[in-house]
């Protein structure tokens, strides 16, 4: 059952990316669109993101709830030595889905719907570049469990060059993976060529983002390069990632919506394998060398056992349920299109 639970682990964490990363890109790609454009934009994103809005952060329940009860030493160290990125990234969850809720059902419709919407966009930046950040921290050596100093124990852990370049590499993720799904939902082939131009200039700046992060991990003393490149895995998920990226604007150019949006979550997936099969299963690298295992860091056999029946058993519930979420919001878009 230890490598169920760790699988279970691991596909929450990549589906809260392509999944949740999607729907906090709606928020930023609201943010940085012409006020002119925002009403027809927001109504696209509705449509795109409303069988996973309810859903989305399910993901992130379940990962924290797997290394609470499988992984303790890992989850106490990561919630005391980054409780600060922790917690404004949770303040951001929460004032992202009650500003949208206030906006969006709100029975009195006044100044403060601009209010609500100005939340929502600065939140869906903000957390995203805290996820990053975090996940930055764990693997960047800095966290420091023999620290004597707030600033050393508390904000040098993951306050550095490399983890905020990450951060800003995951909000450019985000908002290219929410702007590849927006194509499909646009209305007329003019909204889908601006949606295409944003998708390519969220895709550059992702690029642009990406070398920040080498360069910034270079400056650090992050391996990053031979975390990637070291090893014929790594190789493998940077070449399949090109090459479907590749295709996947071959697809948009000629008309394809659905298979693009398959595609670039997997580049996402192949960028998570190419970073972290080098060090798995180390889920947390500590300063001076150390590291948390998820193969030795795990709670007695028979909890593991217990935790892995519930999470298959959670998944017969579950996952049919999600699939008939989104067969409903297929349904109902189809039906006032009628």
């Amino acid at each position: 059952m230890h490598y169920v639970v760790v699988a279970y682990l691991c596909l929450a964490l990549l589906l809260y990316l392509v999944l949740g990363g999607a729907d906090f890109g709606a928020g930023i790609i609201e943010l940085f669109t012409p006020h002119r454009h925002r009403r027809v934009a927001r109504q696209t994103m509705y449509q795109a993101i409303g069988p996973i809005w309810e859903a989305n952060h399910m993901w992130l329940i379940i990962a924290v709830v797997i290394l609470f009860v499988a992984f303790p030493r890992i989850y106490s160290v990561m919630s005391v030595s980054l409780h600060i990125p922790l917690v404004i990234m949770l303040l951001g969850i929460i004032a992202r889905g009650t500003a949208f809720v206030f906006r969006s059902y709100d029975a009195v419709k006044d100044n403060m719907q601009g209010v609500y919407s100005r939340i929502f966009t600065y939140s869906s930046f903000v957390t995203p570049l805290f996820l990053g950040i975090i996940a930055a921290s764990v693997l960047s050596g800095t966290i420091n469990l023999q620290a004597t100093t707030f600033l050393d124990a508390y904000v040098f852990s993951w306050l550095h060059w490399f983890s905020v370049a990450v951060g800003f590499f995951t909000v450019a993720l985000c908002g290219y993976l929410a702007s590849v799904y927006l194509i499909g939902e646009a209305t007329d082939e003019i909204n889908r060529q601006r949606y295409i131009a944003k998708t390519m200039r969220l895709n550059i700046i992702a690029v642009a983002c990406g070398a920040l992060v080498f360069a910034a991990a270079h400056f650090q003393g992050v391996p990053l390069l031979n975390w990637i490149f070291g090893n014929a895995v790594g190789v493998t998920a940077v070449v399949l990632a090109t090459l479907s990226l590749g295709l996947q604007w071959y697809l948009l150019l000629h008309g394809h919506d659905i298979i693009p949006r398959l595609l670039a979550g997997f580049q996402a997936t192949m960028i998570l394998l190419a970073i972290g099969y080098k060090h798995f299963p180390d889920f947390i690298i500590l300063r001076g060398g150390g590291t948390l295992s998820l193969f030795t860091q795990n709670a007695p056999k028979s909890t593991m056992h217990a935790l892995g029946l519930a999470l298959l058993l959670g998944s017969v519930l579950i996952l049919p349920a999600l699939g008939y979420l989104y067969y409903s919001f297929q349904k109902k878009e189809e039906f006032a299109e009628h």
